[in-house]
């Protein structure tokens, strides 16, 4: 695909003004053959300035989950639905989210992941192609065509939602445990070598 190099991209005029606003594009960090991959909205602030998703708080949320059930940042994908920050955190548009599409496809069709987890209502909405109910859906999975294949996608509520509101923090955990039976990580407990 142009403007690819694997799964990185890297360049991409498509949505002028992330183009003209943003400080790199932020590809997805983890490896090509990673059973779960993750799927943000869009890059932060933060994120903009590291080029890696989910650091900041969200991150740490997230890197916690992850280690308590087996499944550390270095054996999943992290991504996002949108590579470049929409300005002041703004969600992105409809017409953004089309634009970087076929770029997340390409990387899940390289990838071929168990399970496609998605953090929060826009990259729910926008994978399942449908209204979603983030808090009361959390931990379903609907299949759907994803690029070139059929993809399981397991619905969760995102990270910082957890920060918000501490009730959400058993409903993500319970989410994070689902993706790693999906993927198949026994005992749900990270071993030393995954540190």
């Amino acid at each position: 695909m142009e403007n690819m190099d694997g799964l990185d991209v890297t360049a991409c005029e498509r949505c002028g003004d992330l183009a003209e606003s943003r400080s790199r594009i932020v590809n997805g960090t983890g490896p090509a053959d990673a059973d779960v991959v993750f799927v943000g909205e869009a890059p932060g602030a933060q994120e903009d300035s590291e080029g890696v998703p989910f650091v900041g708080r969200s991150g740490d949320v997230l890197d916690s989950a992850l280690g308590e059930h087996g499944l550390p940042r270095k054996r999943v994908r992290i991504t996002n639905c949108v590579r470049c920050r929409p300005p002041d955190n703004r969600d992105p548009s409809t017409e953004e989210l089309a634009n970087c599409r076929p770029y997340l496809e390409a990387e899940l069709d390289h990838i071929d992941p168990e399970v496609v987890v998605t953090l929060g209502k826009v990259p729910s909405e926008h994978l399942l192609g449908r209204d979603v109910a983030v808090t009361s859906e959390a931990g379903t999975v609907e299949t759907v065509e994803l690029g070139g294949a059929r993809r399981d996608v397991l619905v969760c509520v995102h990270p910082a939602a957890t920060l918000y509101d501490r009730s959400q923090e058993a409903t993500f955990d319970a989410t994070i445990e689902k993706a790693a039976t999906i993927a198949g990580v026994e005992g749900g407990q990270a071993t030393f070598d995954d540190y």
